[in-house]
């Protein structure tokens, strides 16, 4: 009967897929930008856009029949970055930033946030990487593949954690419609790593923890941010991933049990890190950050719960909440995300609000991202934020 039953849905997913073409991971295109939102991320006028293009310095974006430029994609955007010294890399000698986005629950918003942050840091012009660790692919498939039909376990870290001759991960990297972005899938077949690690660990090879960290290693200087979306559970993966990390965002919707869940993963990871500790494997966390997930502001008991974690977490909270909004949820359903949106799916207003709290809380992390690399200290400085 399952069999049946997993047949079936595999076969609705294969349609939905099917009939939204333009979801498609390879056919997807970049977002694209008027002057006006170009020049702000480019960090430069319009009029000196415009300049650069008549000097030959850019070339002109392409116009339509009413002489109307287009708008520009992302990848010319980095373009501009590149020709007015404005991309906001690393330095060489400055650490990639190794982020999970982790909680111990299924449910509080971690693909959702984990995908955002990543398209978010790679429209402000940074080199990011999203390795999807949970076998679910739900971060997968907001890049528009649906994991066990277009994907095999050759596509994604299984093959790097089970083979110990494996000495890269560059053979998983996808390039992604976000330029700037690249992507390392997940499947089903991930699950059975879980096992396999465990076992091998128990047999004596707790080395195994820091076979994630190695293949980052081997990839990180090509990126200025990693983001690992792990899966919901304490198992050898989740250690693998918070081993690798040099930073963690907790998203926590504000209600009594997402909160009592948190509370149980925090003590739950004390005890997981000093156990590390004891075998020299602690992580080396820059900075701990949580975000209020799936917010509905209009319900009391939730107000309430953010002013308590506000009170608990301090600064290490997030001001801005991520809402639950139905432009996030809709974009969802087509295997999208907001940012890659052209318009509104449900109104301008709604979505309005849910850009200013998606870019809320990335932007707060960013900053967080930039305080770890010294070449960045003066700027932040410069535009107070240090």
């Amino acid at each position: 009967m399952i069999s049946q039953l997993a047949s079936r849905s595999s076969s609705v997913v294969s349609k939905l897929r099917d009939d939204a073409r333009n979801a498609r991971a390879g056919v997807r295109r970049q977002p694209v930008f008027p002057i006006g939102r170009a020049a702000e991320l480019v960090g430069r006028t319009p009029a000196a856009i415009r300049e650069a293009e008549k000097d030959g310095r850019l070339p002109e974006p392409p116009r339509t029949s009413t002489n109307r430029r287009v708008g520009y994609t992302l990848a010319q955007l980095n373009d501009m970055r590149g020709v007015f010294g404005t991309r906001p890399w690393r330095a060489p000698e400055d650490p990639c930033c190794v982020l999970a986005v982790q909680n111990f629950k299924g449910g509080v918003g971690k693909s959702t946030t984990a995908v955002h942050m990543a398209q978010h840091l790679a429209i402000q012009g940074y080199r990011v990487a999203l390795i999807d660790c949970d076998s679910q692919g739900s971060a997968t498939t907001l890049f528009g593949y649906v994991p066990d039909l277009d994907l095999s376990e050759d596509d994604t870290l299984y093959p790097f954690l089970r083979q110990e001759e494996m000495h890269s991960l560059d053979y998983a990297l996808r390039k992604t419609h976000f330029d700037g972005l690249e992507l390392i899938p997940a499947n089903l077949r991930l699950f059975q790593s879980e096992y396999e690690l465990a076992a091998r660990m128990a047999r004596g090879g707790g080395q195994l923890l820091d076979r994630l960290a190695q293949g980052i290693a081997s990839i990180s200087d090509r990126f200025d941010v990693i983001i690992m979306d792990p899966p919901p559970a304490l198992g050898a993966i989740s250690l693998s991933v918070l081993r690798a990390a040099n930073a963690l965002v907790v998203p926590t919707p504000p209600t009594v049990m997402d909160f009592a869940s948190t509370t149980a993963f925090l003590a739950m990871l004390d005890e997981t890190i000093q156990e590390l500790a004891e075998r020299d494997l602690a992580p080396s966390l820059k900075f701990v950050r949580f975000v209020a997930s799936k917010v509905d502001e209009n319900k009391s008991m939730q107000r309430e719960l953010i002013g308590l974690m506000r009170s608990i977490y301090g600064h290490s909270m997030v001001r801005m909440p991520l809402k639950d909004s139905a432009e996030i949820d809709n974009a969802t359903a087509r295997l999208m995300t907001v940012y890659e949106q052209d318009g509104p799916i449900t109104s301008k207003s709604v979505r309005d609000r849910c850009l200013t709290s998606l870019d809320g809380v990335n932007s707060e992390i960013e900053v967080d991202i930039r305080s770890m690399w010294p070449s960045h200290s003066t700027r932040l400085r410069n535009e107070g934020l240090a």
